[in-house]
């Protein structure tokens, strides 16, 4: 039976919950048996009958983003008293963030966090065996300048990460859709910074502007729910985002600003622009520590526009966040297909044509259908997106997903949750002919790069699809182990290669 839901919780649901799941931003995987807490009320989280209250906070680091734009009170309601009109910084259960002197530089404005993530998976079907684990650490400082020196609404954040390990699905010839998402593009470092940028809170929560370094798909295409999963298909945004790499992906970053708005209480406008570097993932040009600040590799700009709508339904308050966005980037991407003059590159031998500017769009959806309990992700949610590149010079022309996730629906342990998910990836139409007209000449298949010790692609691609099923356990405060099964049907895109089953699990470790 659900819970008595009363006006109070109403109201600090509406606020909360979606400052933790959309908004627009990335906040990973969902906070466990939480009672809501007020967006707009940065006061120290107090003890609850049901279980520790906790602000809006990213479990995962792997695309954390901090707080959302919050929603302003409804229009029926009193504003509450502010302490700070900046939204609450982050305050997730942990091992040692009670401790003296954390609690008083939070008590001052400043929250810094440190966690561990790591995603062991086991090959247990498929051409070969094998098992690998993939893992980071994370360390994440926000501060509040309005209650540290009074500027009012305005905050910085910062995260820095160190990586390490592969994932296992490259040992059976997949580099499509990674089995570990936590893996890659950290520099393989000790400090490797993600972003840094200020954020300033404007009219009760109505208007946000941020600006500094800034991940493009931490803010777009993003929703929190994705990282209750380890493939990479689904977490931290549906794969086929990060396929042009004008879109940069946590942990990188570009020079960047953006704005968000919301021109009701039920819905948001995000948009900004975003200044494009050459060979951002690569561990060259000062990349490789996130510490090349200076614009000579900007090549160009991402334009992107996202609409959002979060409704509330029913008597139990059932959140559901849907949105839509487009982008389009200015800078040059080579043809999968035609070279300089329009032919055949394969056949020609000539360059690859560079097309002036890509676009892509997005569709995403999550509702929460049944609540289980007074958490305020405790309830059954289910998730669907798509995500659409161009075809013309993308390796990902298209990808869908869906989902549900059933947090709390055991009354004995409230953080746990089950989760499924399943996606399906569409590899481009041009590469896929390029690719055959390389096979028909006896040629190497360039495909979507190299994998498992520099093997290149051994066959035609065209499209893959990917399962995942996994159950959260809550061990303790700050604390969790997440068993997972995988498996791939057509690894790599490729027809030729025999389908793969995984064992693992995700840990994740917050010390404070």
């Amino acid at each position: 039976m659900s819970p008595k839901i009363t006006p109070a919780r109403i109201r600090a649901a509406r606020v909360a919950f979606t400052a933790m799941l959309l908004g627009g931003t990335t906040l990973a995987a969902i906070s466990h048996g939480a009672q809501a807490q007020t967006a707009l009320d940065t006061t120290a989280p107090a003890a609850s009958a049901t279980g520790p209250t906790v602000a809006p906070v990213s479990k995962t680091p792997s695309s954390r983003v901090n707080v959302a734009l919050p929603r302003p009170p409804a229009y029926n309601q009193p504003v509450p008293d502010y302490v700070s009109s900046v939204p609450p910084l982050p305050q997730p259960p942990s091992l040692f963030g009670s401790i003296a002197p954390m609690q008083y530089l939070r008590d001052h404005g400043v929250a810094i966090l440190l966690d561990n993530v790591n995603e062991f998976s086991g090959i247990i079907s498929g051409p070969r065996k094998g098992s690998s684990n993939a893992g980071q650490y994370g360390l994440e400082t926000d501060i509040d300048w309005e209650r540290l020196a009074g500027l009012t609404g305005f905050s910085t954040h910062s995260v820095a990460v160190g990586r390490y390990g592969i994932p296992a699905s490259r040992m059976f010839g997949d580099n499509i859709n990674p089995s570990s998402e936590i893996y890659g593009a950290g520099g393989n470092v000790v400090y490797h910074q993600v972003f840094f940028y200020g954020q300033e809170t404007l009219a009760h929560g109505r208007v946000d502007i941020a600006a500094g370094r800034m991940s493009f798909l931490s803010d777009y295409s993003a929703s929190p729910l994705y990282c209750n999963f380890q493939n990479n298909a689904f977490c931290g945004n549906p794969k086929a985002s990060s396929d042009n790499t004008a879109h940069s992906s946590y942990p990188d970053a570009n020079w960047a600003t953006r704005w968000r708005v919301r021109p009701t209480h039920n819905t948001y406008v995000s948009t900004g622009i975003y200044f494009d570097e050459s060979n951002i993932y690569q561990a060259n040009n000062g990349y490789r520590s996130g510490l090349k600040f200076n614009g000579a590799k900007i090549i160009g700009e991402t334009f992107p526009i996202e609409a959002g709508w979060e409704p509330l339904f029913g008597p139990d308050q059932l959140p559901g966040h849907y949105k839509i966005g487009f982008a389009y980037d200015d800078i040059n991407h080579a043809d999968n297909l035609r070279d300089i003059n329009g032919d055949y590159w394969v056949l020609s031998g000539l360059g690859r044509r560079q097309r002036k500017g890509a676009a892509a769009e997005w569709a995403l959806a999550d509702q929460m259908l049944v609540r289980h309990g007074p958490g305020q992700d405790n309830g059954l949610v289910v998730f669907g997106g798509f995500y659409h590149n161009s075809k013309r010079s993308s390796v990902r022309n298209y990808q869908f997903e869906a989902g549900a996730i059933d947090r709390g629906f055991w009354k004995a342990r409230p953080g746990d949750a089950i989760a499924v998910a399943f996606s399906y990836t569409k590899v481009s139409g041009d590469l896929i002919r390029t690719e055959e007209l390389q096979e028909e000449l006896g040629l190497p298949i360039t495909g979507v790069g190299n994998f498992y010790n520099n093997a290149a692609p051994t066959g035609v691609q065209s499209h893959t699809m990917n399962f995942e099923a996994n159950y959260q356990i809550q061990i303790y405060r700050g604390v969790s182990f997440q068993p997972s099964f995988q498996y791939y049907i057509r690894p790599n895109a490729q027809k030729g290669l025999p389908d793969a089953a995984l064992l693992g699990f995700k840990s994740h470790i917050e010390f404070f």
